[in-house]
């Protein structure tokens, strides 16, 4: 594979400023039936405690829809824990994106096969390679902020790279929009 080719295995499906721009009917009609997120800076901040107004509202959206929700983190799994506990939603802590245990253990979970299922993330490197080698539809969101993990930061700077090589392959970057009701801007 070709220096520029290596970089597909990290190209999403979706491109999107945030969750709230998803269009879950679309998804629906596609026969997608479970969604995969991850947590911090995908449906919150990082570390962020609590569940905001327009997440619920998103969340009660998409199950009135039919969808599963399920949350995949990296994070350690009492964070990820506590978060679920406030959601509602079933979580994986500490999934070690991008392997696939995690994925695995939602799919199983929700016993859906990997065709019905979406990744929302806001990292290529975990999120959106980890769903590409399981075959799930990927969904990359801007970060919601820049307070991140450290090693999240050291991440990002390769990130950048490996974005600017798929802008060459035609990823076209959301613009940043102003979050509807989350107040948690960048």
């Amino acid at each position: 594979m070709s220096g520029l080719g290596r970089f597909l295995q990290f190209m999403p499906n979706e491109y999107v400023n945030s969750i709230y721009d998803i269009d879950l009917e679309r998804l629906w009609r596609m026969g997608k039936r479970l969604i995969l997120t991850d947590l911090d800076n995908t449906l919150v901040p990082w570390n962020h405690p609590w569940v905001p107004k327009s997440l619920e509202d998103w969340l009660k959206r998409a199950r009135d829809r039919g969808f599963e929700v399920c949350i995949i983190s990296n994070n350690r799994s009492q964070r990820v824990h506590d978060f679920s506990r406030v959601s509602g939603l079933f979580a994986i802590g500490a999934a070690r994106k991008p392997r696939s245990r995690g994925f695995r253990q939602a799919l199983e979970r929700f016993q859906m096969d990997a065709d019905a299922a979406v990744m929302i993330g806001d990292q290529l490197f975990t999120d959106i390679h980890g769903a590409n080698r399981l075959g799930l539809y990927s969904i990359l969101v801007l970060p919601m902020h820049t307070k991140e993990w450290w090693g999240t930061k050291i991440l990002r700077i390769f990130e950048a790279v490996a974005l600017a090589m798929l802008r060459v392959r035609g990823l076209k970057r959301p613009h940043r929009q102003q979050q509807g009701g989350g107040g948690f801007g960048r």
